[in-house]
């Protein structure tokens, strides 16, 4: 049988570019909105700068850590995970290989969108539950006024096939300049507080 070699991906285009026309659109879907854009699952509001400091911690820790378009569960679960089950075995060394299996299952850092937005708000530093939330539904307006798709959703956009850490970086920043720019508390781009 013959040797089937894969060909790589033709290189990707530079990363997608989200314009001010882009932008606008997204802050005419959020003026239509049926719920508020800016209050979170809290019930408050958050300013249009907090939520683009939570976008803009996105980037940095997409950045260090890295960015994965989605995790492969794809692993053969079935086998079941390779702990002995020894009734001799003490409690410390239980502990041992549960961390080993622990720190073998979990070694990638990489984060998809979705888990980069929730741990910057889990860390606390640069944002919190609410501005995870908001700053989700943000980037679902970016997209819908992007693809002119009604339906479109960020974390779906990030997953496909041709997506690159540039897509995403360009999307979180379209994302900041939204924010800063139509959010509560910003001036919008008539030069009026929004």
């Amino acid at each position: 049988m013959p040797k089937t070699t894969l060909t790589p991906a033709e290189p990707t285009a530079a990363a997608v570019v989200f314009t001010d026309e882009t932008l606008h659109k997204a802050a005419e879907l959020a003026a239509d909105a049926y719920q508020p854009g800016w209050t979170g699952p809290s019930g408050e509001e958050s300013s249009g700068e907090l939520v683009a400091r939570h976008l803009e911690a996105t980037i940095a820790l997409l950045g260090k850590e890295g960015w994965i378009r989605a995790y492969d569960y794809g692993k053969d679960w079935s086998t079941g995970a390779d702990l002995a089950d020894d009734d001799s075995m003490t409690v410390e060394a239980m502990l041992k290989s549960l961390l080993r299996l622990v720190r073998d299952e979990t070694g990638d850092p990489r984060r998809t969108l979705s888990t980069a937005l929730r741990h910057v708000g889990d860390g606390g530093g640069h944002g919190d539950s609410d501005t995870a939330f908001i700053a989700s539904k943000v980037l679902d307006l970016v997209v819908r006024a992007h693809t002119r798709s009604d339906s479109a959703s960020a974390t779906p956009w990030s997953e496909r096939l041709a997506r690159t850490h540039a897509d995403i970086t360009a999307l979180l920043t379209a994302g900041a300049r939204f924010a800063r720019t139509y959010g509560p508390g910003a001036t919008g781009a008539l030069g009026q507080a929004t």
